[in-house]
């Protein structure tokens, strides 16, 4: 437990804080057997870190989302791929996160704010779950709110701004080429550096390439200014095979890879990115593929090769 003062949390004197990712992620059933993952699988990296999965039941983009607290406000980033909640509990789920961390740190008021890594619809849905939530704020998922949010102005999206959750000084990345919207989140607390949809272990569309290439090279001129324990974005998919992704729609991947990255990684994301700049297509590399603004030939056989697993594992259950 890191030193308190007044009731207050030293973010500062004993960053970064070493926290766990020893976790055996949920990663769905086979085809024909019910699943038993929770709906929402829960983990701790540390007391005020919590990193969440959401099922492959559920949906099988299985986003992680992440609730750093601080002092005065805690983060939630991003909300899932689902509205329902009763398929999805996420209000609920974040409300026990709360008070169960207000049990141990009181307050008399504290505050929650919902953001994202991007606008995309598997990472907001649940959005209208927090509506009318008290002393909660959600972020709406275009360039203009970000901006306006956080603070950038007129440096978007070249500069960084902070953003306190009381002591817990964030750093907020913008990050467009993915999503006009895209922002990266750097918790010095932990070292973490969170990601979205840029970087991952998995298929990392560049519908703006220029733009994202871009967003790559901030990247990686913070993280070799900052100490980074870990890079982790919002999906897994890639297998432990070297270049082998899960086809899309995969709603059972026992074999998948860890989600979190390395600054390594970043780089040769970025040197990865750099070497196909003027090459319109699916790139194949051993820990991610880069969708360079992908054709419309090349997302229909993403979804051809998703369809072609979806049949094969109905006929399995037969």
């Amino acid at each position: 437990m890191n030193p308190t003062t007044d009731g207050l949390i030293d973010f500062v004197s004993a960053a970064p804080a070493t926290g766990s990712l020893d976790v055996a992620w949920s990663h769905g059933a086979p085809p024909g057997r019910p699943a038993r993952d929770p709906l929402i699988q829960v983990h701790h990296y540390d007391e005020h870190t919590v990193i969440m999965r959401q099922s492959k039941s559920v949906h099988y983009e299985a986003p992680f989302l992440y609730l750093l607290f601080g002092n005065d406000r805690a983060l939630l980033l991003d909300t899932g791929a689902t509205a329902d909640p009763g398929l999805f509990p996420l209000r609920e789920t974040v409300d026990r996160l709360i008070a169960a961390w207000l049990e141990h740190h009181p307050r008399e008021e504290y505050e929650l704010i919902v953001a994202h890594t991007h606008g995309h619809g598997d990472h907001v849905a649940a959005d209208p779950q927090f509506a009318g939530r008290p002393a909660t704020t959600v972020v709406a998922r275009d360039v203009e709110a970000v901006r306006g949010f956080f603070g950038f102005g007129e440096g978007w999206p070249a500069e960084t701004v902070a953003f306190d959750l009381g002591g817990r000084v964030l750093s907020i990345l913008g990050s467009p080429g993915h999503h006009k919207a895209a922002i990266t989140v750097y918790d010095p607390w932990t070292a973490i550096l969170l990601t979205g949809d840029t970087v991952l272990p998995g298929r990392l569309y560049a519908f703006d390439f220029p733009a994202y290439l871009a967003t790559l090279d901030r990247l990686v001129a913070f993280a070799e200014t900052h100490p980074v324990a870990h890079v982790l974005g919002c999906h897994v998919e890639m297998t432990s095979h070297p270049g082998r992704d899960y086809p899309l729609g995969a709603a059972y991947q026992p074999d998948e890879r860890a989600p979190e990255m390395t600054v390594a990684h970043l780089a040769a994301i970025r040197d990865a990115a750099a070497s196909v700049a003027g090459k319109r297509g699916v790139h194949r590399f051993d820990d991610f593929l880069i969708y360079n603004q992908p054709r419309q030939s090349d997302m229909l056989k993403l979804m051809a090769r998703g369809l072609a697993h979806k049949a094969r594992a109905a006929l399995s259950r037969r």
